[in-house]
């Protein structure tokens, strides 16, 4: 058995998509394959930026606590 993505596998699967959607409708297709993957991309980063933020909260929050301990003053709460 030969290598799926050998170049007449892809040409044939390109040649059976051009067949069944048509030349004009490939075009829409990408665009919203695009959109799909930006969509996902964005929510990827926020979703990144929102866990590092909470670790850097975390992070500067056990700094404060351990720097009253040390200095052996304490808030109450």
């Amino acid at each position: 058995m030969g290598d799926l993505f050998a170049p007449q596998h892809l040409m044939l699967i390109l040649l059976i998509i051009l067949i069944f959607f048509g030349g004009k409708k490939i075009p829409e297709l990408m665009r919203g394959l695009g959109k799909g993957i930006r969509e996902f991309k964005d929510a990827k980063d926020n979703v990144q930026r929102e866990i590092e933020g909470h670790i850097n909260d975390t992070s500067s929050s056990n700094n404060n606590s351990s720097k009253n301990i040390t200095s052996g003053t304490s808030e109450k709460v």
